[in-house]
This record gives C-alpha cells, sequence and structure tokens, in this order.
C-alpha cells in the first residue's frame, strides 16, 4: 500500500472527525441551552434528562476526539520521518 494513499486518508479523517468532534460538543447540553435548545425546543429540556442518550452522546463525542489525536499524531509521526 502507497504510504500516500495512507497520508491522504489520515487527513481526510482528521478533517471529518474534527468536524464531527465540533457538532458533537454544540448538541451537548450546556448552562445556556445552546444549539440543542436551538433545534429542539421545549422537547430537548424532557428528552435531555435521559441519562442514557446523555452517556451516549459523552461516548461519541470521547470516541470522535480520540480518533482525531490518533490521526493528528500518526500524521506528525510521518511528517517527523520524512514518510
Amino acid at each position: 500500500m502507497d504510504l500516500g494513499i495512507v497520508k491522504i486518508a489520515l487527513q481526510v479523517l482528521l478533517v471529518v472527525t474534527g468536524l464531527l468532534c465540533v457538532l458533537l460538543v454544540l448538541l451537548h447540553k450546556g448552562r445556556g441551552g445552546g444549539l440543542s435548545d436551538m433545534f429542539g425546543g421545549g422537547i430537548s429540556s424532557s428528552a435531555s434528562s435521559s441519562g442514557v442518550a446523555e452517556r451516549n452522546l459523552n461516548r461519541l463525542t470521547v470516541t470522535m476526539a480520540v480518533i482525531w489525536a490518533l490521526c493528528a499524531v500518526a500524521l506528525g509521526v510521518l511528517a517527523r520521518f520524512g514518510i
């Protein structure tokens, strides 16, 4: 497998996971409501009381952040060793 293809795939994955991280963080319920209240309105206040949904959102956010960090480290390693 060509390392150029791997580098491009990591760059694409880095961008996609970065955008997903931003979206997922904005969906979290904050003190002031935020984007989740904008789309959900009054429904989000009753739906967000579910602990399962909030936990799943937390897990998904952390998973995307870990994948993003691993891609950044992998690209740094590839750049450092001149591959």
